[in-house]
């Protein structure tokens, strides 16, 4: 949403702006009155907070903007935040319920830090014995957020009331508070058993779901307690529908660590499961459902379930119909014949309005239908498609790729439906899943190679992904020159020499190349198309061109075979780039030609360039990287404490200069990647004689980079002169996702002049 606007006053009708349209033809249209509202603004909204006498209507909007903004991705800075936090603690003195919550509300997002939050702690803890039943619980949500350790003992003795207080709001909040403590606090939540297991026999279905969660929690590493909790649960005290659900997953969990420990088979507590698919509440039959057929459970036990989700594949309700075939869905993956009996339930939820129902309704009647129903399928499929999103047909193009490779004999009209998909509309992901798809079903299915390659060739005349072509290309060579007829993919090959960019024109003249190779008889029809490509305008398809003319006209012996051919001109490449760089800068032209089987296989890390101010003394290097950094980053960072936990080093990068050469201060960065996390070290060297460095930091900017957040960082206490240290920063980031940013960094330290004994603050920007 774009922010460049301010935004005018949120009870202002007229001040909102359209940002969606939902139709071209402008009959609906949805307004927003957060509509390009502006950070800048609102703090000075925020001025609002000081008034002497406090105007709550327009208090409570300025709040809202800030949650808005908040929950937008916003970042306040340091001092922002504190003259928000600041700000907003003056409305205690307003006795309005509405600001009352919002402002609990504000100083939840901002969480204070800890010197901060002794100024609202006795507030919330005058709040917290309020005779307001709402004060109470919002009170004891939010000073059980912003808390630490030492505090959390001073208000135990209030939160233990809490739990077993009448008022269910009440009791539901210190619940749920004491959920939230027991990850960072857990030997002090313990203490509250006697407390939650009276709230478990709750009346209050929401405070019965929230204790027994907190009790199982407190429990959770005794297997033995968790077995007994069960054991004494099952016997009919917890009714609210939610809790029911809790203890199913809880016995569920119970019975599959039981049946590891026994050699018998026996499954304690399975009567309770099949007594729970009778139980009224939908969400508890569900749930029973869903436990049972996750579990290794004969057929006649398994029964009982599939009927209850059939039952439920006709219901009026959406909700229930969508639980039902998704689960069915994935029975089908490793039991489909327990499913067949659904097939007609499940074909009458194709035409469902939700397409969400559909896409699953058909992904499970490919998995569990028979060799004489893929026909059929496929006909109502090509309807279906064009109606729903991309994400849907790729669980469907799935489907049918396993079940082409169930019925090998279905795999021309499967191939066709792949085809014709393929043509049209649709994203790089749905386009890719299908390529894969066909490229799976040519390399499993013999029979299916020729037609299958004429398809992805008639794809690629049309295709708009570069990815796509090259992978293709790739394929198309080894793969083409082994059918009945390889010509006849000749034409379709070179016309994307012709036609395409220069990345799939070079992956072109490659796969032309590889059927010279190894057709003899299309050896001189190639020759001639090569030739041509020594006039293209880019360099890597001329020098391809070049390299392979050579090779096929026997200038460059490969050895004599089709694996030899392979080797050598679609191999990988076992000579490192940056050797064969060094050799080839070092060689000098004369009779003897280049050889490459004299560059070193070794792979070896380039040492750090030296720093060094003019008319000084060259210090040491900032941090010589070791011969194999492969193997020494990882052995020195695991050596970290604060880094110990962040699982298997990826990769570490080479080192990157953050300062000029000229500066008295040399700082370079390395980067170490993890699955969730990312390591900055810094390596620094201190070439000013006279000086001595103290408590040396990185202060990293990462505004510009959301996706992270800062979790340690680990400083250095000195630098003293013509030595090097490292400082390092660790950042949290999404598992296993792409993410990029922009860090900016300061150099801070504590300088000391040795020959006078001066101490005095320092900084220097870094990169």
């Amino acid at each position: 949403m774009p922010r460049s606007l301010v935004g005018g006053d949120l009870a202002v009708p007229e001040m909102a702006q359209p940002y969606m349209k939902k139709d071209d033809d402008d009959e609906e249209v949805e307004y927003s009155p957060f509509f390009g509202i502006e950070k800048g603004a609102v703090l000075q909204e925020a001025r609002a907070f000081h008034d002497p006498q406090l105007d709550v209507r327009r208090c409570s909007q300025v709040i809202t903007k800030l949650l808005y903004l908040l929950n937008q991705g916003e970042t306040f800075t340091k001092v922002e935040a504190t003259e928000v936090f600041f700000a907003v603690t003056k409305l205690f003195q307003s006795s309005d319920a509405g600001l009352r919550r919002l402002v609990y509300l504000m100083i939840k997002e901002l969480s204070p830090s800890s010197d901060e939050v002794i100024i609202v702690t006795s507030s919330l803890m005058k709040d917290m014995n309020s005779k307001t039943d709402m004060y109470r619980a919002n009170a004891i949500r939010v000073l059980c957020r912003i808390i630490d350790g030492t505090l959390l003992t001073q208000i135990e003795r209030y939160l233990k009331q809490a739990i077993v207080d009448k008022n269910p709001v009440v009791a539901s909040a210190a619940l749920v508070s004491g959920i939230h403590l027991a990850q960072a606090n857990p030997e002090i939540v313990k203490r509250w058993s006697n407390e939650v297991q009276e709230a478990v026999q709750s009346r209050a279905p929401l405070v019965q779901f929230h204790g027994l969660a907190l009790l199982h929690q407190i429990r959770q590493n005794d297997r033995l307690a968790i077995s007994k909790l069960v054991s004494s649960l099952t016997r009919g005290s917890v009714r609210s529908p939610l809790a029911q659900c809790l203890l199913i997953r809880y016995t569920s969990q119970v019975m599959r660590e039981s049946s590891m420990n026994t050699q018998n088979g026996d499954r304690p507590f399975f009567d309770f499961l099949e007594s729970s698919l009778r139980q009224k509440p939908e969400m508890v039959e569900l749930e029973a459902a869903r436990k049972i057929t996750e579990m290794d459970v004969t057929s006649r036990e398994l029964a009982p379930a599939i009927t209850l989700l059939q039952s439920f594949l006709t219901s009026h309700k959406p909700v229930l119909r969508f639980a039902a075939v998704r689960t069915l869905n994935k029975v089908a993956m490793t039991r489909p014949l327990a499913v067949t009996n659904c097939n007609v339930d499940l074909e009458s939820l194709m035409l469902d309005t939700n397409r969400s129902i559909a896409t699953l309704a058909i992904t499970t009647l490919l998995k569990t239908g028979n060799e004489s129903s893929v026909d059929r399928l496929m006909k109502q499929i090509t309807s279906f498609m064009s109606d729903i999103a991309d994400e849907f047909k790729i669980v469907v193009v799935e489907a049918i790729r396993s079940l082409c490779l169930k019925f090998p004999l279905k795999y021309r009209s499967m191939l066709n439906f792949l085809s014709n998909s393929l043509r049209e509309e649709g994203g790089f992901e749905y386009k890719k899943a299908i390529v894969d798809s066909i490229i799976t079903l040519i390399s499993e299915i013999p029979d299916a190679k020729e037609i299958g390659l004429l398809h992805l060739c008639e794809f690629i005349e049309d295709c708009e992904f570069t990815y796509l072509s090259s992978q293709i290309l790739h394929f198309l060579g080894n793969e083409g020159p082994r059918t009945s007829d390889p010509s006849r993919y000749i034409r379709y090959i070179y016309n994307r020499v012709i036609l395409e960019n220069a990345t799939v024109r070079a992956s072109a003249v490659s796969t032309l190349a590889k059927f010279g190779a190894l057709v003899d008889t299309l050896k001189p029809r190639i020759f001639v198309l090569l030739r041509r490509c020594l006039f293209d305008t880019e360099d890597e398809v001329r020098d391809r061109a070049t390299l392979y003319l050579q090779t096929l006209g026997g200038e460059v012996s490969i050895g004599n075979n089709e694996k030899d051919a392979n080797d050598f001109l679609f191999g990988s490449f076992d000579v490192p780039l940056a050797n064969l760089e060094a050799s080839l800068r070092t060689y000098e032209p004369s009779e003897k030609p280049f050889d490459i089987s004299s560059v070193s296989r070794e792979v070896r890390s380039l040492p750090l360039q030296e720093k060094k101010a003019p008319g000084k003394k060259a210090p040491a290097a900032a941090a010589p990287a070791p011969v194999s950094a492969v193997d020494a980053y990882p052995k020195m960072l695991s050596s970290i404490p604060e880094f110990s936990g962040f699982g298997k080093l990826f990769k570490s990068s080479e080192p990157v200069e953050l300062t000029e050469a000229e500066t008295e201060y040399a700082v370079n960065v390395v980067k170490h990647i993890y699955d969730s996390y990312v390591v900055l070290q810094y390596n620094c060297t201190n070439t000013i004689e006279e000086q001595l460095l103290e408590d040396v930091t990185v202060c990293v900017d990462a505004s510009d980079a959301e996706e992270f957040s800062e979790i340690c960082s680990k400083p250095l206490a000195s630098l003293p002169y013509n030595s090097a240290g490292q400082i390092f920063v660790a950042f949290e980031k999404p598992e296993r996702v792409p993410a990029i940013g922009k860090f900016l960094n300061l150099l801070k330290f504590t300088v000391k002049e040795e020959c006078m004994g001066k101490y005095g603050p320092g900084e220097r920007a870094c990169g």
